[in-house]
């Protein structure tokens, strides 16, 4: 089979395709893979940008997927965390992401426990479907299960243009929640009203928390998955709101000269979160069933030019998902 294993870390060239041996079930599933989305996480693996992102190599990289079981022929979505246990409050000690440290998606083929494998959603197509899974169900445990999101309040997200940020805005918005967003580029704050924010601010100018925040009131639920912006996600709060923090793409998340008054005085909160369990993945598919969800789709590459998508990830030009076409 042709696959993407990465045998050393460094820049979107090190991302080869090969010819490699067919994994074998030994209990799991083979699925026949159509589309693979790629994560930002694939890229700091790629690098190998600390500690967490260094599984041992070789290693296939890749976290979702969608394609057609081999045994039965069932067009499925491949859902990554592996081993979540049976608490909804936490991943359990034998958690994993599939893509490090066992081998992912970038393949024709793959192996995967049979619970963790869903029924692909009837109305998507199968560059949506592989694109959903990781960001997904990042999203929706974020804003719901953790964040408790209602009808009628008032969601800030942060940095529209990631496949994570666009999966979170729409989902907000058909819960009825009123969003914002941030973005450096005006043309990717457009796109996001189309998808239904209702006001967005240029993060690269000064006090650009406070403006977003006289412009929408204060809320109820910032969704940051920058991480060094803890600060202007606090500010923008209400009293007893809260800050979902599920990510640090900015100063590796390092968050500095934050003032700890801000928070307690006014019984703010800082959540957070990683991944999601089953329940949250059966939950997302429930919500996006109806087709008015989709991923938003940057580009699909062949499998054999990864390195040119990972190049495109790597450039922040993109607005939602690269996703890896087998055909």
């Amino acid at each position: 089979m042709r696959g993407i294993q990465l045998t050393e870390h460094g820049g979107p060239e090190v991302l080869q395709c090969s010819e490699l041996p067919e994994p074998q079930a030994d209990g799991k599933v083979l699925v026949e893979v159509k589309m693979a989305g790629i994560n930002r996480r694939d890229a700091l693996i790629r690098e190998g940008a600390g500690p967490q992102y260094r599984p041992p190599l070789p290693l296939i990289l890749g976290s979702d997927a969608a394609g057609i079981r081999r045994d039965t022929g069932e067009e499925v979505i491949v859902f990554p965390s592996l081993n979540w246990g049976g608490s909804d409050a936490c991943a359990g000690p034998d958690f994993s992401i599939l893509g490090g440290p066992s081998d992912g998606t970038y393949a024709e083929l793959i192996a995967v426990p049979e619970e963790n494998l869903f029924p692909k959603p009837k109305r998507m197509a199968w560059a949506e479907a592989g694109a959903l899974a990781l960001s997904g169900v990042t999203a929706y445990r974020a804003l719901f299960t953790v964040g408790q999101l209602k009808q009628g309040q008032t969601v800030v997200i942060l940095g529209a243009g990631s496949g994570l940020s666009l999966l979170a805005l729409q989902l907000a918005v058909k819960a009825g929640a009123r969003v914002a967003v941030t973005s450096s580029n005006h043309d990717k704050i457009n796109l996001a009203k189309e998808l239904g924010a209702v006001a967005g601010v240029d993060y690269t100018v000064d006090d650009w928390e406070l403006t977003l925040r006289d412009e929408i009131g204060e809320a109820d639920l910032v969704f940051d998955s920058v991480g060094s912006t803890l600060q202007e996600s606090v500010m923008m709060l209400k009293p007893g709101g809260a800050v979902v923090a599920l990510g640090g793409t900015e100063n590796q998340g390092v968050v500095e000269d934050f003032d700890i008054r801000t928070l307690y005085l006014a019984h703010k909160r800082v959540l957070g979160t990683a991944m999601g369990s089953p329940r949250d993945f059966a939950g997302l598919l429930d919500m996006v069933e109806d087709g008015s969800i989709d991923p938003i789709i940057d580009s699909v590459y062949p499998l054999d030019e990864a390195a040119a998508a990972h190049a495109q990830l790597d450039s922040n030009l993109r607005f939602g998902k690269i996703v890896l076409s087998t055909d």
